[in-house]
């Protein structure tokens, strides 16, 4: 499997410089622009497990990782040793700590298998497992002093706890280019699916939106629901949350 993978990264380099000549790089822009792309690490080892060990349905092959845990440990390696600067635009930062988060929590789950559900594991997000900066953090590190404070709240429905009612793992890598649209189809499915139940009267909601209710439009939660889905919400349509699923959301 790793041979594959190397394979695969080798072929897609080759392929680059035949579509890309170097004589074509002879001006400043383009240049720069390919300078650009190599200060921001490759996530193509995690897309490539991505599409290998998780379905449309965000379930996961813990089976499969396991495996090819050692094509994990090479992706976090690459993060590792390419961590975001100053310099980085905000979706660089955003779509590396989404994957770095949820790459770690596969790896978490991994350390412990075979396991239930994540809260089997002792303290899950106060490990500091994480390099980050000359330091060691969590998972609860990375979301809470790290994620949310992007002003960002559609990360609540990127990031994954590896649990049956948390928003599924995409099956695709985080990528800046595109990210505004990835983080929107995640936040509408999530919404949309059976974790909520939406009517006019009434809203029946995952707990993600009580414990971080302030995130969303500063606690206006039926007005950020209202922009993601069709029904037609009251203004003071009730509100509830239903118990929280924290089997494991795979096998």
């Amino acid at each position: 499997m790793k041979l594959l993978v190397l394979s695969l990264l080798f072929s897609s380099t080759l392929l680059f410089f035949k579509s890309h000549p170097m004589d074509r790089f002879n001006g400043h822009h383009e240049m720069s622009a390919l300078q650009d792309e190599s200060m921001y690490p490759d996530h193509t080892l995690w897309q490539f497990l991505l599409q290998q060990h998780v379905d449309d349905k965000g379930q996961v092959d813990y089976q499969g990782f396991v495996k090819d845990r050692q094509i994990l440990e090479g992706y976090l390696k690459i993060l590792k040793e390419d961590q975001p600067t100053q310099t980085w635009s905000k979706n660089e930062k955003l779509a590396y700590y989404i994957n770095l988060y949820n790459a770690y929590t596969v790896l978490l789950i991994l350390d412990s298998y075979p396991t239930e559900s994540i809260k089997k594991i002792k303290k899950p997000w106060d490990q500091e497992l994480i390099p980050l900066h000359d330091d060691m953090i969590s998972l609860g590190d990375l979301e809470h002093n790290i994620l949310r404070k992007m002003e960002e709240p559609r990360i609540h429905f990127a990031i994954n706890c590896a649990s049956a009612s948390c928003p599924k793992l995409s099956n695709k890598a985080y990528e800046a280019k595109g990210l505004d649209k990835h983080l929107e189809n995640a936040t509408k499915d999530f919404i949309n699916s059976e974790r909520n139940q939406i009517s006019r009267e009434q809203l029946r909601l995952s707990k993600i939106f009580k414990w971080y209710k302030n995130d969303f439009l500063d606690g206006d939660v039926r007005t950020y629901i209202k922009n993601y889905t069709e029904v037609t919400i009251a203004s003071n349509a009730d509100i509830d949350y239903l118990d929280y699923d924290w089997g494991l959301n795979g096998k």
